[in-house]
């Protein structure tokens, strides 16, 4: 008789948040995002039918628990035949992760409510998966004080038919848990997370979300979903938001708004970056005016390379703004003085930290015109093998620098954000996975201590998809 018919294995559905999957080979598959489990008010315990997992291109695949052939505290192995067809949620199925941690749940026993921080999720001696325990705090959900989870109360791990509250869709939910979950994860992958959450779910992680975290995120968004978040936002929130996102990614997004909206909103930003979105929106969005962001890194000509490198080294900075320095004649900020030339990082590399910016400016690379249209903007990018390219006025003021990822993006179709390959079933490749090494679910989420997953869990018999 196998271990699972005789002490059921058990695994808490936090932990699995961004373990890798592999196949039988070793070979990754993608990463675990998210646990699929069956709702339904005649059975006792929800069924896990699933796991959410993301594969190469960011896409979300849904792979049943009868491809998985074992799960344990750092992976999961899967048969390696998945369908690539996009994971659509289904009315009956709630995701763990996304839609059951932060619900406020009652306690049968009468003595409260309390918050769901995990649950755990055991396979039963049929090798069907059911969640058969939630762990709860007492009181109220948890606020996040200065950037870090503050949480209070008394913890329960607590059989899943002794609260209530996990069916249907509550009133109000919050999303402090599910932001803990995510903060490893890239802008590009929490905007496909956000992309595919319902309607409510998705208006409550936003409000959850840091108004940096929302802006990186915003920038990754089709245009459609942008407008629909940026809308429900408090004016002097969604101003917040466009002033932390980058310039000319606020101006695509207002230019999508009704005059009026956008100048309520542009009133409601600080005049700085008011400004700054004003200049780029005066221009048309196919030109290197409508494409070029205002704040590259600017440096005086006799600013050291150490200052130099010091500055491209920040973590805010895309790849892309931290290639090359733009050296200038004050003031330091667009619309600069003159604009004396370029330099990119692997020249600085090459040089000692004490020698002058000024003194290794590429003088080959001209600056375009802010007129000039995407067709030259591109060919300029291709023939001197750039990744960012200066922008100056007739005065030959630098007022904004293109980068490559900008014109890519006006290059590919408008629905490129949403677009998947052709569905089909099929051996998923090696290193398909989003996200980064390690990313898993918020610190002391995971239930009790040395809970763990089952090795050698067998497969299962029907998904509950069919």
């Amino acid at each position: 008789m196998s271990r699972a018919q005789t002490n059921p294995s058990r695994v808490f559905a936090a932990r699995l948040a961004g373990l890798p999957v592999f196949d039988p080979l070793g070979d990754r598959v993608g990463r675990v995002r998210d646990v699929v489990c069956l709702m339904s008010t005649q059975r006792g315990r929800p069924r896990v039918i699933g796991l959410v997992v993301e594969v190469t291109g960011r896409r979300r695949v849904f792979v049943p628990m009868t491809r998985v052939t074992s799960v344990d505290a750092g992976q999961v192995i899967t048969t390696g035949l998945v369908n690539l067809r996009r994971f659509e949620q289904r009315s009956t199925e709630a995701l763990v992760l996304g839609e059951l941690l932060d619900r406020t749940v009652q306690l049968r026993d009468g003595s409260g409510v309390g918050v769901v921080e995990d649950l755990a999720l055991e396979q039963q001696r049929n090798h069907d998966w059911d969640v058969t325990k939630v762990f709860v705090r007492r009181g109220t959900p948890p606020r996040r004080l200065s950037g870090r989870l503050r949480r209070r109360g008394e913890t329960m791990l607590l059989d899943v038919q002794d609260v209530t509250g996990l069916h249907g869709s509550p009133a109000d939910q919050a999303a402090t848990l599910l932001v803990a979950s995510l903060d490893q994860m890239k802008a590009a992958d929490i905007a496909d997370l956000l992309h595919d959450l319902p309607d409510k779910r998705r208006r409550e992680l936003v409000a959850e979300l840091d108004d940096d975290r929302l802006a990186d995120v915003l920038e990754e968004l089709p245009e459609d979903d942008q407008v629909q978040i940026l809308s429900g936002l408090r004016r002097d929130r969604a101003a917040d938001v466009l002033e932390a996102m980058q310039p000319d990614d606020a101006a695509d997004l207002l230019s999508e708004l009704s005059s009026d909206e956008q100048e309520r909103l542009l009133g409601a930003m600080e005049p700085d970056d008011a400004d700054d979105v004003r200049r780029l929106m005066a221009y048309d969005e196919k030109t290197a005016g409508g494409l070029m962001t205002t704040e590259p890194v600017i440096l005086a000509p006799e600013d050291s390379v150490a200052e130099a490198l010091a500055l491209v080294r920040r973590a805010e900075l895309s790849p892309t703004l931290a290639a090359a320095v733009f050296v200038c004649r004050p003031p330091m900020e667009t619309p600069t003085g003159r604009f004396l030339g370029m330099v990119h990082i692997q020249r600085m590399l090459r040089e000692p930290p004490h020698e002058s910016i000024g003194a290794i400016i590429d003088s080959d690379i001209d600056a375009i015109s802010p007129d000039a249209p995407l067709e030259q903007v591109t060919r300029h990018l291709a023939t001197y093998n750039l990744v960012s390219l200066p922008v100056a006025d007739e005065a030959g003021r630098l007022i904004g620098v293109v980068t490559v990822d900008d014109v890519l993006d006006h290059l590919l179709p408008e629905d490129w954000r949403e677009h998947d390959e052709d569905d089909a079933p099929g051996t998923l490749s090696p290193g398909g996975a989003g996200g980064p090494e390690g990313s898993g679910g918020p610190e002391g989420a995971g239930g009790p201590e040395g809970a763990g997953g089952p090795e050698g869990a067998g497969s299962q018999a029907g998904t509950g998809r069919g």
